[in-house]
């Protein structure tokens, strides 16, 4: 091992007059911020030969643990100690802010407002071209004479609305593209056709606690309204107004109480006839009417009570 490089490694003697200098350190710190802002004389670190970095307690509201980072140096011979530097610096237990995100990470579903412009990127993965005209045929073609008209027909409609675009003959090139819906500069690739099932999924799918209560899925449901495409293969829109998921894409499998082949509900329940009829008067005599045929008894006289 060379001596430069057992000198590198062993810890630099901090230089005596740099050390001493605290008060112009602090002096240079009070200058570079408000007023009573800076603390106690924290400690002193050598950076290198004769040159030293005082730090002091910042006491400036919002900037917990950060410490003022004074940095002193004098040349070689010379008793004159200069600033070198001063910066408010973060210490072990700081108070940071958040690690700067892009703001293409930072965008979030229904961050986006009227009048917001969100540009794709280039190179997104979920898209991928569409119908380019890379195959198309030769210039002097029938089929690129009629592309060139619909192409100019488009232009005008862009700038005037009451231009009525051409359509593509029955069996062009644009027919067939614009009949399968790849006639557009770029449409979902395959990635981003899976990332918007998983999405689509996760919210109203089979493992949602909704599907698992479900009675059925959406498959049978007659509220189901089919969509085209390969997202047709799994997944619809619920028309079911009275659903938790009415107007929005759920899934093949996903299932609410409200599927159309649901149980009937019982009819409600009328109470039965009331077996005392409360609302009439019911006649009692006062006395023990006599059976037809019978002599009624006689009443009651003092003698049969005993008395004479």
């Amino acid at each position: 091992m060379s001596a430069a490089t057992t000198r590198s490694r062993t810890p630099r003697t901090p230089d005596r007059l740099c050390v001493e200098a605290v008060e112009l350190a602090r002096a240079a710190a009070e200058d570079a911020a408000f007023p009573g802002v800076v603390g106690e004389h924290v400690s002193a670190v050598a950076e290198g030969d004769r040159v030293v970095t005082h730090y002091f307690e910042a006491k400036e509201p919002g900037y917990r643990g950060w410490r003022w980072a004074v940095t002193v140096t004098r040349a070689s011979r010379a008793k004159n100690v200069t600033l070198d530097e001063t910066v408010l610096l973060p210490g072990s237990d700081a108070l940071l802010a958040p690690e700067w995100v892009p703001w293409s990470e930072r965008l979030r579903p229904g961050d986006m407002g009227p009048g917001d412009l969100l540009p794709t990127d280039a190179e997104d993965l979920r898209l991928e071209p569409g119908w380019s005209g890379e195959d198309a045929p030769p210039p002097n073609s029938v089929v690129s004479a009629e592309m060139a008209q619909l192409v100019e027909a488009e232009d005008a409609d862009v700038t005037d609305r009451a231009v009525t675009p051409v359509v593509p003959a029955r069996g062009s090139i644009a027919s067939v593209a614009e009949e399968l819906g790849m006639r557009r500069a770029r449409v979902l690739s395959r990635y981003g056709l899976h990332t918007a099932a998983d999405r689509w999924d996760e919210s109203f799918g089979a493992k949602t606690p909704m599907a698992q209560a479900a009675p059925a899925s959406c498959m049978s449901c007659g509220f189901l309204v089919a969509i085209g495409g390969s997202l047709g293969q799994a997944f619809g829109i619920c028309a079911n107004e009275f659903g938790p998921a009415d107007g929005r894409l759920v899934s093949l499998s996903y299932g609410c109480g409200g599927h159309s082949e649901a149980a009937v509900m019982p009819a409600p329940m009328r109470p039965a006839p009331p077996v005392l009829d409360s609302m009439a008067s019911d006649e009692f005599s006062l006395r023990p009417v006599a059976a037809a045929g019978t002599s009624p008894e006689p009443d009651a006289t003092p003698s049969d009570l005993g008395h004479s």
